[in-house]
């Protein structure tokens, strides 16, 4: 039987307007109803994904940052795992010198270190999740909900989260654009460093992690903590960044907007993020809890 649900926000949970729809909300309810946990599981901070849980009357665990940190349902931090300073150092002084836009994930908020920046590559990931958005529309969007998004600006190079002792550094996310197309040299750098990952939420970024930094490691922890068996957890994702949790559950769910390597590996697919996708997977797991009431 499945006990705990797991969900990616980004092409999975979110619509094309970065909501949650009154089909996945009404699911969700009908899901802790019966005692299955339904936990969120993304690339997205915390602060990123509190104003985005609207209209969810209980605030669930969160498997956050790509699985560098995770809270339980309380909101207290039960995993956490940081990236060297040293080693995020050397990163920004890459993009830095080759131009290559790039956030920082840390403990205390989101960063970048511009703003037209930040509109510009979040409405290409809108553009990218969801064609059917033109980038016009996607701006809009991006622009509207920018005091959502919870992003600090710096100007200062971001030298003072470097030497702030308070602050952890969890994930840098670089971006493609016009000028810098090709992340594969960003890619081979982090390779040459055993304890970074590199994932992708969408085909215009690389997110880098630690190594133990995953969601599929973050998830089998958390079952753990509830005394879960992993083969009773369903994970739902489209994208690289879900790779580790799709292998990792007892059923992976793959969107039918997902990329191909997510579809080759999940168990089951379900609908588009523009179609309630995720409440027709939990439908599934609820199926299958039926079924097995009945053995």
């Amino acid at each position: 039987m499945i006990s705990i649900i797991a969900s990616d926000m980004d092409g999975t949970l979110l619509n094309d307007k970065m909501q949650i729809s009154d089909g996945n909300l009404t699911a969700i309810k009908a899901a802790q109803t019966a005692n299955i946990e339904f936990v969120i599981a993304t690339g997205r901070s915390r602060h990123e994904v509190l104003p985005l849980l609207t209209g969810l009357e209980q605030i669930p665990a969160m498997i956050t940052m790509n699985g560098a940190q995770v809270f339980n349902q309380a909101g207290e931090s039960v995993f956490d795992v940081a990236i060297d300073k040293d080693t995020v150092r050397t990163l920004i002084d890459y993009l830095h010198a080759h131009g290559i836009y790039f956030e920082l994930a840390t403990n205390q908020g989101n960063y970048s270190d511009s703003k037209v920046h930040h509109i510009q590559n979040v409405a290409d990931l809108l553009v990218n999740l969801n064609p059917d958005t033109s980038y016009k529309i996607a701006v809009a969007l991006s622009a509207s909900r920018l005091e959502l998004m919870n992003i600090n600006y710096v100007t200062d190079g971001y030298t003072k989260l470097l030497t702030d002792p308070d602050i952890k550094i969890y994930k840098l996310i670089a971006f493609s654009n016009a000028t810098t197309p090709d992340l594969t040299p960003v890619k081979e750098l982090c390779d040459q460093q055993s304890q970074l990952i590199v994932t992708s939420s969408s085909s215009n970024n690389i997110e880098i992690n630690h190594v133990d930094a995953q969601k599929g490691i973050a998830l089998a922890a958390y079952a753990d903590s509830q005394n879960v068996p992993i083969e009773a957890t369903m994970s739902i994702g489209d994208n690289l960044n879900d790779f580790s949790m799709i292998k990792v559950a007892g059923i992976g769910v793959a969107m039918a907007n997902a990329v191909p390597t997510i579809k080759g590996i999940a168990n089951y697919q379900t609908n588009a993020n523009v179609l309630d996708g995720v409440a027709r997977a939990i439908h599934h797991a609820q199926d299958i809890n039926q079924q097995a009431e009945k053995m």
